[in-house]
């Protein structure tokens, strides 16, 4: 078999046979294989064994046969080498023990020690790069996402507490925004180093921001990242997570390939929005999954139409899939894709003039 570079391609707005497809979440709780796993180990037991996270992060390549693989892990998994203890709890998600409310706390933060704490997610990193026939997406979360979890010590739906040091303490705020920025890009750096192909920054939570805010406590430590990543070969994607379309103006500036798209902007707009700067990824609504699977290819066929329209489109959801996600549909759903999108795309350049 022949490695499948198409996703790479798409992120470098190189023309391609079909359009590429992966889904966030694609190793997960929607795979009744993984289900039984998960019955034996957690998800930060599966972190450390390299041999396993390996494996789960390769059966939806093998079952979905999408065109990359994203790295099974946690955007938590680094916090513990800074010096933040934290567990995942069924049901709840990310909870820290002794939440960071002021300066001292941020002070106390040390600097990550990927090669030493991190070691078995880069020994995961390396069997993949021998294994996959397909580009291996790692990633990390972006220092806003990560600071909601340290701040408020679960997952919020205000980030009240978030906000109140945001706002109340920018000093603060600014030093532990420097300290998530160091860390996110030591932990990227050391992924690419391992053989990760492709990179996506997550900031799932950052649509709960105002652009204002977003441009002055956040925007420029995600500059940052970029820039100093930016002697890197591999794609680089931000998904500046839901409800962001807001957001997307903001982001011209950045030294990304890719960005992700939620549902609520179509992909024509999020283009427009940031100067068709970047290729862009995304972006069905995932609980689209559950309506007949006559309505999901309607809506793919749509989106597949609108992405086509300029080169550099990467088929995703929104945001990541469900548990009750069903793996026969999103096989279809992939099948699909590959499918109308080799017509499309022909079609379409066969009626381009020849020059």
């Amino acid at each position: 078999m022949t490695y499948n570079d198409t996703f790479i391609r798409a992120c470098r707005k190189q023309e391609t046979e079909h359009v590429p497809v992966w889904y966030m979440r694609q190793a997960g709780r929607y795979d009744p294989e993984y289900r039984a796993i998960k019955e034996k180990y957690s998800l930060l037991e599966i972190s450390r064994q390299p041999e396993l996270a390996a494996e789960i992060t390769m059966m939806p390549v093998r079952k979905l046969g999408v065109d990359a693989a994203i790295l099974y892990s946690d955007i938590m998994n680094p916090v513990a080498s800074i010096g933040v203890e934290f567990d995942i709890v069924k049901n709840i998600g990310p909870v820290i023990e002794q939440p960071i409310r002021s300066s001292a706390d941020v002070e106390r933060l040390r600097p990550v020690d990927v090669e030493g704490d991190l070691a078995h997610i880069l020994e995961t990193i390396a069997i993949l790069d021998k294994e996959l026939q397909v580009p291996l997406i790692t990633f990390a979360g972006a220092p806003f996402t990560i600071a909601s979890y340290l701040i408020e010590g679960r997952p919020s739906k205000s980030y009240i507490r978030t906000k109140e040091l945001m706002y109340s303490e920018p000093l603060v705020w600014a030093k532990l925004m420097d300290k998530l920025g160091d860390m996110v890009i030591a932990y990227l750096r050391a992924h690419v180093r391992s053989g990760g192909k492709a990179f996506q920054l997550f900031d799932s939570w950052v649509g709960a921001l105002s652009p204002q805010d977003f441009e002055i406590f956040v925007l420029p430590t995600i500059t940052r990242i970029f820039a100093e990543l930016s002697d890197l070969d591999v794609p680089k994607i931000y998904f500046p997570g839901v409800s962001s379309g807001e957001l997307l103006p903001t982001l011209s500036g950045l030294q990304a390939d890719v960005i992700g798209l939620d549902w609520r902007v179509s992909l024509a707009e999020g283009r427009r929005r940031t100067g068709d700067r970047f290729a862009v990824q995304g972006n069905l609504d995932p609980y689209l999954l559950t309506a007949p699977m006559e309505l999901i290819k309607e809506r793919a066929k749509a989106l597949i139409d609108e992405g086509i329209q300029e080169p550099g489109y990467v088929f995703n959801l929104g945001h990541g899939l469900f548990p009750e996600a069903s793996l026969e549909k999103l096989r279809e759903l992939t099948e699909y894709i590959h499918g109308y999108s080799r017509e499309a795309l022909a079609l379409r350049k066969a009626e381009q003039p020849h020059s």
